[in-house]
C-alpha cells in the first residue's frame, strides 16, 4: 500500500497552466503504475493520464492529448501532471492513482488514492 498526497490545484483562467504533483510515501514507488483521473460534478471519475513504472510509457485521454504531460521522478516519489491551454471544461476533482504491475485506464484497476486537488478554470 502506498499513500499519495495531491497538491498544485487552484483557480486559473482558460489558456493558462498548473502543474500537479503526486508525493508518495514509502520506498517501493518505483514499483507502481501511476494515473491521473478526475471528477466533474455531478459526472463519473474519469482517466487523464497514465505512466509506467519506469516512466517510460504514457497514455492519456483524447480530450487532454497535446495539453497535458504525465512524468514521474521515482528518486523523489513523485508523480507530477503539468497541464497546457486550461480549458473550462478541466473543471474538476483531479486524484492520482497507484497500482502494482502494468497500468491501466481503468479507476477499477487502482487500489490507492490521494485526496484529490480541485482545478477550476474560468472563461
Amino acid at each position: 500500500q502506498v499513500q499519495l498526497v495531491e497538491s498544485g490545484g487552484g483557480l486559473v483562467q482558460a489558456g493558462g497552466s498548473l502543474r500537479l504533483s503526486c508525493a508518495a510515501s514509502g520506498r517501493t514507488f518505483s514499483t507502481y503504475a501511476m494515473a491521473w483521473f478526475r471528477q466533474a460534478p455531478g459526472k463519473e471519475r474519469q482517466f487523464v493520464a497514465r505512466i509506467s513504472r519506469g516512466g517510460i510509457t504514457t497514455h492519456y485521454a483524447d480530450s487532454v492529448k497535446g495539453r497535458f504531460t504525465i512524468s514521474r521522478d521515482n528518486a523523489k516519489n513523485t508523480v507530477y501532471l503539468q497541464m497546457n491551454s486550461l480549458k473550462p471544461e478541466d473543471t474538476a476533482v483531479y486524484y492520482c492513482a497507484a497500482k502494482t504491475g502494468v497500468g491501466s485506464g481503468e479507476s477499477g484497476n487502482y487500489n490507492d488514492w490521494g485526496q484529490g486537488t480541485q482545478v477550476t478554470v474560468s472563461s
